[in-house]
């Protein structure tokens, strides 16, 4: 079952980047107190992930702090050390946005938000998503339709705030 508005973020555990290598961190971690701009990509260094959606975001980082956003993050189903990577190669820092790696795909099962991308080499991946989370509850949900990117951009999550 995909998760909806009104839904509670699951607990899970992801890994995140930092500059003393990857860390365990739970979504109690990310979302309690907290307001958060979520997006999920199919993976890291992709073609419209690397040339849109990141950089979407970063550059819109203030103005979404600006409406009451604590925290970006970025989660796929990549390792923390590929997102590490993808984040240094973006030239976004450690305390713009948190990089999020759900290898085993557990956290993006949970939220019923898994696509199978074997046609593409790639194997089980998240589908392209932006939610806004307060407090661990899901308050605005953007779920691109295969091969597109629209509603999951930073544009339009702002333009929702």
């Amino acid at each position: 079952m995909t998760v909806q508005i009104g839904d509670r973020i699951p607990s899970s555990n992801l890994t995140r980047a930092t500059d003393d290598g990857p860390r365990p961190v739970t979504t109690d971690d990310i979302f309690a107190g907290k307001t958060v701009a979520l997006f999920a990509v199919p993976g890291a260094f992709t073609p419209t992930c690397s040339a849109y959606h990141l950089p979407g975001y970063k550059d819109l980082r203030e103005d979404l702090a600006g409406k009451g956003v604590d925290t970006i993050a970025c989660v796929s189903v990549n390792d923390a050390f590929v997102m590490g990577a993808w984040a240094d190669s973006q030239g976004v820092g450690k305390d713009e946005i948190v990089m999020l790696g759900d290898g085993n795909g557990d956290f993006t099962r949970q939220l019923g938000l898994s696509m199978d991308a074997t046609g593409f080499g790639m194997g089980e991946r998240s589908q392209r998503y932006s939610m806004l989370v307060r407090d661990g509850l899901v308050e605005q949900l953007n779920i691109e339709q295969p091969g597109e990117f629209k509603v999951s951009s930073a544009e339009h999550l702002l333009a929702q705030l």
